[in-house]
């Protein structure tokens, strides 16, 4: 799977996790150079969200990266990843 952004592949791994249809990466394919700090939080049935906003051929998309830090214990495979919305497409 892939994760792609205005044209730059963000993410790239065979070994996502599947949860509420989104596809979470694990943290460690992510291209972190097109990452900026985000102080975005969320909460949810799966824990506290933090973001991530992208940064990509001068365009900026804010808080367009998540990952749960610490998800709660039914939710611990999404432990070390990331996942992508806000036009971010995952393709295979």
């Amino acid at each position: 799977m892939k994760a792609i952004w205005n044209g730059v592949t963000l993410a790239e791994s065979n070994d996502t996790v599947l949860v509420d249809g989104n596809h979470y990466f694990p943290e460690a394919s992510l291209n972190k150079a097109y990452t900026s700090f985000s102080n975005h939080r969320s909460s949810s049935e799966k824990g506290q969200a933090q973001y991530l906003s992208l940064l990509v051929n001068g365009e900026f998309n804010p808080d367009a990266v998540w990952f749960y830090a610490k998800p709660n214990e039914a939710f611990a495979a999404i432990k070390g990843r990331v996942a992508f919305w806000k036009g971010v497409q995952i393709v295979e």
